[in-house]
């Protein structure tokens, strides 16, 4: 008999030796916080346009007005064969100036408008006096269990997401944009996770949310077991894939309180690759894997009156308790990914299965004796 879903650490499993900060949660860095729409609705044969919907959209917002007090950012792209738009910009500019989004690969053009409606909404005058924007929205591909062609998540639904973003406990798994997703084999979706430094090393936080929806099963890695290898012989169904399908993709957003500039969050990002690879994968040629780092120690005015500002800046050779906190993060996110998804049957009768806890236990168990 399965466990109901309990996150990685309240099942023993243990990653590195940092602590989480309170919620261990990307939440846990303050001021950030995430908002999640998820759509379930029908049963059976596909019916393009109609359904089964097993799909939804995950929002991060870096902090409260962040246009008009952008926060510094850096991006990696690990393996490219997906999409998070508004990279260059940030690349450009070292800044991130809205929210992040999350949602299926066919749904990006919906959920980009439905950022910049609520954008419009609070900045009445963007694109008239004030300037223009480009959304960030990050893909991962759910149409092994979803009816991605129609596109079911609408301008409304991310609006309804951004408005009901909160701190605190951030729900994971089958939930938001990950309610479609598969990884090594199994039930995937949203996880987070943080880090709290001691105060000897500036006692910054450093959390992490990714959308697992990458990896096949004889990859997985959990604590340095080989778990997908030991955990049945023959691979899932759901990972039996033809030429013309998805092999999946991994995004990652990391966010931390460290007064780090756009090049030091970009060498945070390449960090979060060392996380992914920790529980496994390989980023097979056809995953998209995508790192996103932002901090909100510093603010990057809208428009400056004053042609110079200051910002306090951390010293790159105190950057390493950072980059150690990153990789246990995203390793951790990832896990609870896996532990906290649940059964998903989706459209024509495709049914992918949450990795038992009971078994995951079991392996841990007989590895360590």
């Amino acid at each position: 008999m399965n466990w109901s879903p309990v996150r990685a650490r309240d099942h023993g499993i243990t990653i590195g030796t940092g602590t989480p900060g309170r919620f261990n949660a990307i939440t846990d860095v303050a001021g950030v916080t995430v908002g999640q729409t998820t759509l379930i609705s029908g049963d059976g044969s596909l019916k393009p346009g109609l359904g089964p919907v097993r799909t939804g959209v995950t929002v991060v917002i870096p902090r409260d007005d962040v246009w008009h007090k952008k926060v510094p950012a850096g991006s990696f792209v690990l393996n490219g064969t997906g999409e998070m738009t508004g990279l260059a910009w940030i690349s450009e500019s070292g800044f991130l100036e809205y929210p992040i989004a999350l949602t299926n690969t066919l749904n990006v053009p919906r959920v980009a408008n439905g950022i910049m409606n609520w954008m419009i909404a609070r900045y009445p005058e963007i694109g008239i006096t004030d300037d223009t924007l480009t959304p960030v929205v990050a893909e991962c591909d759910d149409g092994r269990l979803n009816d991605i062609q129609g596109r079911h998540v609408s301008e409304a639904d991310v609006v309804q997401a951004l408005d009901s973003a909160s701190s605190g406990v951030v729900q994971e798994g089958t939930v938001g944009a990950g309610t479609g997703m598969v990884s090594y084999g199994f039930k995937g979706g949203i996880g987070t996770s943080s880090r709290r430094l001691p105060d000897i090393e500036g006692g910054y936080t450093i959390g992490v949310l990714v959308n697992a929806n990458h990896g096949r099963r004889p990859e997985l890695v959990v604590v340095g077991v080989p778990v997908g290898r030991l955990y049945e012989a023959v691979p899932p169904v759901a990972q039996t894939l033809s030429p013309g399908q998805s092999e999946g993709s991994i995004i990652v957003i990391i966010a931390t309180d460290a007064p780090l500039d756009g090049r030091q969050l970009t060498r945070l990002a390449k960090r979060a690759a060392l996380g992914l690879a920790r529980t496994g994968s390989t980023a097979r040629h056809g995953s998209g894997d995508f790192m996103l780092a932002f901090s909100t120690a510093n603010i990057i005015p809208h428009y400056p009156k004053e042609p110079t500002f200051q910002q306090t800046h951390l010293a790159d050779t105190h950057l390493n308790p950072l980059i150690t906190a990153t990789v246990e993060a995203t390793e951790e996110a990832i896990l609870n990914a896996l532990t906290m998804a649940t059964t998903v049957v989706g459209r024509d009768g495709h049914r992918v299965e949450a990795i038992s806890l009971t078994r995951l236990r079991t392996i841990l168990d007989h590895r360590a004796k």
